[in-house]
């Protein structure tokens, strides 16, 4: 095998024929689309021994392998950002990520992201996902905190790539909404596609959209407002923040999906209140369970102090 580069095989057994850009986003969701798609257009991407072709419907039976290698793009600059560390070791290092801190950078030369702090703080981090993206198995959004996983070598990263696949990981996060469930807990099942409309929102049910679960409990309610501890068993851009929509519960801050609900809100918000509050894995090495929990950040504690009048 080349050096640097890592190869991943499927076996499609779903019925429906979905674009083959499609299917590898949701095995391998630590890759964003557009990598997946340069990595097809390179031919680095088989069906069934073949060359795949970017348009291709992917069929029950079909045998998919990919070969990821960095993409020769220039590395990001280390920059000396303190890192909130909460387990390290030779493999991999789960972090504490701020709200505001953008996971990686979009484009070359982009600074400020958790990436520049974590090729400062060590130059070992796996590269399957990209140059731009060391290191980074899962994401959170620029404006959510808490718990993030990062993998410090390609084997790690695939494993641990493979357990959020597998839906084995353990996440969990609280959201402060406006609005109140009908049921003090629930699941909540409605597909999530790409908008038609734009291809930076979401939608339910859209046209390529995929099976969606979100469990939910209510841990405290005010008279216009609820803090709920989410627990997404699938992994799609955006689910939380759709899926409380669906069931009239709209997060607080959010810009994007149901912006004008919260504005009555009696404390200032200055990003979406949603925080990642731990995560649970198997260490791939250790092959043992571990979980770990992120405080909750100043800002939402203060926001709930408001509603309690603290």
């Amino acid at each position: 095998m080349v050096k640097n580069v890592a190869i991943q095989q499927f076996l499609v057994q779903d019925e429906k024929r979905v674009r083959l850009d499609l299917f590898l986003k949701e095995q391998m969701p630590c890759f964003s689309r557009s990598f997946i798609q340069s990595l097809i257009r390179k031919g680095k991407v088989f069906v069934n021994k073949e060359v795949a072709k970017p348009a291709y419907l992917i069929e029950k039976g079909d045998r998919v392998e990919v070969n990821i290698s960095p993409l020769g793009q220039p590395i990001p600059t280390p920059e000396p950002i303190p890192l909130d560390i909460l387990w390290e070791d030779s493999s991999l290092l789960v972090v504490n990520k701020p709200a505001g801190m953008l996971v990686h950078p979009v484009s070359s030369g982009q600074g400020g992201t958790l990436v520049n702090a974590l090729l400062a703080h060590g130059d070992h981090l796996s590269k399957v996902g990209g140059i731009l993206r060391q290191g980074i198995v899962h994401r959170l959004d620029k404006d959510t905190s808490g718990v993030m996983v990062v993998a410090k070598d390609d084997p790690t990263h695939l494993a641990l790539a493979a357990q959020f696949r597998k839906r084995i990981v353990r996440k969990t996060y609280l959201a402060l909404v406006r609005g109140k469930p009908s049921q003090s807990e629930g699941t909540i099942e409605a597909k999530i596609g790409r908008s038609p409309k734009t291809g930076k929102k979401m939608t339910i049910e859209g046209r390529y959209s995929r099976e969606a679960v979100t469990t939910y409990r209510m841990l405290r309610q005010w008279e216009n407002w609820s803090l709920l501890e989410i627990r997404p068993l699938t992994g799609r851009t955006h689910q939380i923040r759709l899926h409380l929509h669906f069931i009239n519960c709209f997060l607080l801050g959010d810009d994007r999906y149901g912006a004008r609900k919260g504005r009555d809100f009696p404390y200032k918000l200055k990003r979406a209140m949603l925080h990642a509050k731990s995560l649970g894995f198997f260490h791939p090495r250790k092959e043992k369970w571990m979980e770990f929990e992120a405080p909750l950040p100043q800002d939402m504690n203060e926001a709930i102090c408001c509603l309690e009048g603290k």
